[in-house]
């Protein structure tokens, strides 16, 4: 995890002000035996709405990062997943959450994707065809190009 975090809409106010507690979410990076990944739209009535992210969800007490994500990609999308590979962890300061998101590769699971909360979803390689991309998502579309070797992958935030 970088030292200082991303700040999201930097010219917005904090709620909660500089003391507010982190929230930590389980995200989800599923891949396919092609490269390609899946990214999903955030829902109406939800914060950053139509906003195109990777999917999870907070952690609930006494949950791990891994539990939570089983827990949250079968709520939001019906799938099962096989092993969570912990991955990178970014630190993302949102006017509305100082989140800490706890990225996790997934490449096996099981049952057909449901957009069980009004999502959109798509399968996507770089350079990303969707957009606006949500801010915490743009540093692993460049975590992303580096492992694959490709220039002019990272997507700049509408």
């Amino acid at each position: 995890m970088s030292g200082q975090p991303l700040v999201a809409d930097a010219d917005r106010p904090r709620e909660g002000g500089p003391d507010r507690a982190t929230v930590d979410v389980a995200v989800g990076v599923l891949v396919q035996a092609n490269g390609d990944f899946l990214v999903t739209s955030r829902p109406e009535g939800k914060v950053y709405a139509g906003y195109w992210e990777f999917p999870g969800g907070k952690l609930e007490a006494g949950e791990t990062v891994e539990q939570a994500l089983r827990r949250e990609l079968l709520e939001e999308l019906g799938i099962t997943i096989g092993a969570a590979h912990p991955w990178k962890i970014e630190l993302v300061d949102y006017p509305h959450a100082l989140v800490r998101l706890h990225f996790c590769k997934v490449v096996d699971w099981a049952g057909a994707l449901e957009m069980r909360e009004g999502q959109t979803s798509a399968w996507q390689s770089l350079p990303l065809q969707v957009a606006p991309v949500l801010p915490g998502t743009v540093p692993v579309l460049a975590w992303l190009a580096e492992e694959r070797d490709f220039s002019g992958a990272t997507h700049s935030v509408a």
